[in-house]
């Protein structure tokens, strides 16, 4: 059974406000009020480092030994947008390199925007289970916010920069996969008005229909489900897809999002960091880690753990 054996993270200190983007993005005094005081985002990460420096903090922060680094086998980066630096940069091999893991076999997954963090838990698992042995797989995940795309997402969010990485095992004691749900909706490919529009009425019911399929996949009820750790897109959309779904507000953990931005498919991790770090979660709880990502169609995406 895929387990997650280890989480790094990496979140830089500076803070970009709401209110930088006003101009750049021609938002009003009371758009920028709306952000604040409605989907309560305020600022999101950025850092000075380059997308390799980003990935490679992630990776030191794993402390994987030498003997765990020689079983990395596969190295899956997962990516919100399809081109995330100029031609012909490779941050990615870059930064597998100066971790010692050139020898892993790596590529990006990007098919379902900023739910591709759980797709790519799910492929490392299948690879895993397929070769049989004691091999283990990274997934990486972080982004720079260098066009104005990755940076703002009218009337819905801010992407902050950061980046996490996470050691996945074919099986393990803790943090073992239970379920794993992915709707993929194609309809929503495009960018035409009415597109936006259709997505933005069903996001809360899509997005709590996977959560619920998952969950029952498990044999669970909500009422067995700890916590959610989100995708920190904003909290509104937690609030309504939480009344929608019957499922208490303050356990879903949205302390980031106000502070961090979207930080692309990273947000898993560094919220699966905090609730460790917090006590949020004790041996055996089960818990949910949800995303959406919109792009080439619409994904809505949950996978259930057993801490």
């Amino acid at each position: 059974m895929t387990a997650l054996a280890a989480v790094g993270t990496f979140v830089p200190a500076d803070r970009v406000p709401i209110e930088s983007y006003a101009d750049t993005f021609d938002l009003t005094p009371m758009q920028v009020r709306v952000f604040r005081r409605y989907h309560k985002l305020g600022t999101a990460a950025r850092s000075p480092q380059s997308l390799t420096g980003l990935l490679r903090l992630a990776l030191d922060d794993l402390a994987l030994s030498p003997q765990r680094a020689a079983r990395v086998r596969y190295v899956l980066y997962a990516r919100t947008f399809p081109v995330v630096v100029p031609y012909p940069h490779n941050p990615l091999h870059d930064a597998l390199a100066a971790a010692g893991l050139g020898h892993a076999q790596a590529f990006a997954v990007g098919q379902q925007a900023c739910a591709s963090g759980l797709l790519a838990i799910d492929l490392a698992g299948r690879l895993l289970q397929a070769d049989g042995d004691d091999a283990l797989a990274v997934v990486l995940a972080g982004e720079k916010a260098f066009t104005g795309e990755a940076q703002f997402v009218e009337e819905t969010s801010m992407f902050g920069e950061g980046a996490a990485a996470c050691l996945v095992a074919a099986s393990g004691e803790r943090d073992r996969l239970l379920a794993y749900v992915a709707r993929l909706r194609g309809e929503f490919d495009g960018d035409h008005a009415d597109v936006a529009a259709e997505y933005q009425r069903i996001y809360h019911d899509a997005l709590g229909e996977a959560v619920t399929a998952a969950v029952a996949k498990a044999g669970l009820d909500l009422a067995d489900v700890a916590v959610i750790l989100p995708h920190n897109v904003n909290q509104i959309a937690w609030q309504r897809t939480c009344k929608r779904i019957g499922y208490p507000l303050d356990r879903v953990l949205l302390e980031h999002v106000a502070d961090y931005g979207h930080v692309f498919c990273a947000d898993a991790f560094i919220n699966h960091r905090t609730a460790v770090e917090r006590g949020l979660l004790r041996p055996g709880d089960r818990y949910v880690i949800a995303a959406a990502g919109a792009g080439r169609g619409a994904t809505f995406s949950a996978m259930v753990f057993e801490h």
